[in-house]
């Protein structure tokens, strides 16, 4: 796996064993990015981030922060390596390690507010978080934020917000809501 496009792209990223972690493909991420254009200074939230892909990838193409939330120690770990081994320090990009509700509820207690975010459960946790999800999301959103969900066609999580665009890649649903 490897960053895409912009100012990291070709470097390589590394990625948990197993099939606990499931990173978006690069044909997914290229074509994701494709979609969402210029991400100049954005602030970014990647939940469950796992390698950070997506979160790095903001930043490769000029997001100016972004946030990784991840629960599992192992998979934070090497996704600090990530971080580490790109360049990117802590005023670019923050791993926190807890789980994504509770980090969203942080998030909002703080009054933090993003531009762009990733939401990327397991599969089989996705469409029982629509409703967790959509309560606690608002907060956390800035003016005409972008909610870029992925999940599985079959079960796709979803959210109250505007359907901006949606792509399928195989059983993978890609949906980017607005907030108006």
């Amino acid at each position: 796996m490897r960053v895409i496009a912009g100012e990291l792209g070709g470097r390589r990223l590394k990625a948990p064993r197993g099939s606990q972690t499931r990173p978006t493909s690069d044909r997914v991420r290229e074509a994701l990015f494709a979609m969402l254009g210029e991400l100049d200074g954005e602030r970014v939230l990647d939940l469950f981030a796992g390698t950070g892909a997506l979160g790095i990838e903001a930043i490769s193409r000029g997001a100016g922060h972004a946030v990784f939330v991840e629960r599992d120690a192992g998979t934070a770990k090497i996704l600090q390596a990530n971080l580490t081994s790109l360049g990117i320090d802590r005023q670019a990009g923050e791993v926190r390690r807890t789980d994504a509700l509770a980090a969203l509820r942080s998030a909002r207690a703080a009054e933090e507010t993003y531009d762009l975010l990733f939401i990327d459960p397991p599969y089989s946790r996705a469409h029982d978080l629509g409703p967790e999800l959509a309560a606690i999301l608002p907060p956390v959103l800035g003016p005409a934020a972008r909610v870029v969900v992925e999940s599985d066609r079959r079960a796709p999580l979803e959210l109250p917000l505007e359907v901006e665009r949606q792509r399928r890649y195989g059983d993978t649903v890609i949906t980017i809501h607005r907030h108006i």
